[in-house]
């Protein structure tokens, strides 16, 4: 177990990476706090992975800072610490760049970037407070970060804005011992995937196309690059994204 005894808080913790991180991390011996602002589908999740009182569930809003806020010192007063934080929420609205409105562009600016500011600022300000040891902010990503696909504007332009907040947050961070790193996978086989776009063949033949190892990536795999960012294996890396996505972005080619 790499993390035994280790404090972790996964933002969007009931559903897909979220949920598969939660799940990778119990294995490792994570002491684990899942948060999501769908609090039925939370509960039954942290119940469903509950063992020992090693899981709880704290619902939280982390487009809101007393929100955020709340989620830590919960997290505080239940297992005393936080060592890891990953910040996976996140939204997705689709969309003609013309007919975007406004309030779609901010509800995803809202959670995918404001959400990933306040989760990692709160978290920082805990990890610099407890002791030296400093801790591990983990930031979701996206191909996208690099990769522009106009149906989803909001949604790129905050996957961007990660990837220069990492480099910021772990730049700022250094000297408080807190490493931060981010994660951009390409497609990957969640709920929500298998339900869109699996079915939809004319979808997926255009994801596969720019995907060379022509599959979707299992949130397991996600979760193993988690578990490395954590660790002390990783222990020399800050202010990278790894870029789990078959080969898309060598490919440089989207259809």
């Amino acid at each position: 177990m790499q993390l035994k005894d280790k404090v972790a808080v996964v933002t969007g913790a009931s559903n897909g990476i979220g949920l598969a991180i939660c799940k990778r991390y119990l294995t490792e011996g994570v002491k684990l706090v899942m948060t999501d602002i769908d609090a039925e589908k939370g509960r039954v999740e942290a119940e469903n992975l509950g063992s020992e009182g090693d899981v709880i569930f704290i619902q939280g809003d982390v487009g809101d800072k007393t929100s955020v806020d709340q989620m830590f010192s919960s997290a505080v007063e239940h297992f005393g610490r936080v060592d890891i934080t990953v910040a996976n929420a996140g939204i997705l609205k689709t969309g003609d760049f013309l007919e975007f409105s406004e309030e779609d562009f901010d509800s995803v600016i809202r959670v995918n970037l404001k959400g990933v500011f306040l989760t990692g600022q709160a978290a920082a300000r805990q990890m610099s407070a407890q002791d030296p040891q400093g801790g591990i902010i983990i930031n979701m990503s996206s191909t996208n970060q690099v990769l522009a696909i106009p149906q989803i504007t909001p949604y790129v332009v905050a996957k961007g804005g990660v990837g220069q907040l990492t480099k910021v947050m772990a730049i700022s961070l250094v000297e408080q011992n807190i490493r931060v790193n981010g994660i951009g996978p390409g497609s990957v086989a969640t709920e929500m995937f298998l339900k869109n776009i699996a079915t939809n063949e004319k979808a997926m033949a255009a994801i596969m196309s720019r995907t060379p190892m022509k599959r979707p990536a299992d949130p397991s795999e996600i979760a193993s690059i988690a578990v490395f960012l954590a660790s002390e294996d990783s222990s020399y890396i800050t202010g990278q994204t790894i870029f789990a996505d078959g080969g898309r972005l060598p490919l440089a080619y989207t259809c």
